[in-house]
Parts: structure tokens; C-alpha cells; sequence
């Protein structure tokens, strides 16, 4: 059976927001210099992708640190209403 997010330590999930963080950047970059590359563009191609993934990054990285601090919910133990 696959393991859910919250299975993993939180050292673990913390470290891979980090790695995901520094990849959008550099992913986003990259796409950049090639552009710059291909249209003669320099160097707006690689300041927009570096903009660009920073902005995705920072998406990610908050949307991800707000969820790892709320309590997790117990979807197993709900019992159905009772009727009067």
C-alpha cells in the first residue's frame, strides 16, 4: 500500500519543498536561456523564466507549509448522522 504525505517524517517533506522550490527556478530558467538562445533574446528570456519559476515556487512552497501545519483528518472513524 502507497504511503500518504503526512506517512513521512516531517524533515523529509520539508527538504523535498526546498528541492521542488530550487527546481521551478532552475527549470523555469533554463526554458529561459534556451529561448535567449533560439530568438537572440538575451537576456530577457532567462530574467522572465527566473521570474516565472520563482513565482510557481513560491506557490508551491506556501501552498505546501500552510498544509503541513494543519491537523490531520480522520476520514475513517465517520459515523453516519443519526436520525431523530
Amino acid at each position: 500500500m502507497a504511503k500518504k504525505d503526512g506517512d513521512r517524517p516531517s524533515g523529509l517533506r520539508f527538504s523535498g519543498i526546498g528541492i521542488e522550490f530550487v527546481a521551478a527556478i532552475a527549470g523555469f530558467a533554463l526554458v529561459g536561456y534556451w529561448v535567449d538562445r533560439h530568438w537572440d533574446t538575451k537576456p530577457w528570456g532567462l530574467v522572465i523564466g527566473a521570474v516565472l519559476g520563482l513565482v510557481g515556487g513560491m506557490y508551491n512552497l506556501i501552498r505546501e507549509s500552510l498544509g503541513a501545519f494543519k491537523p490531520p483528518v480522520d476520514r475513517g472513524s465517520r459515523q453516519p448522522p443519526s436520525k431523530p
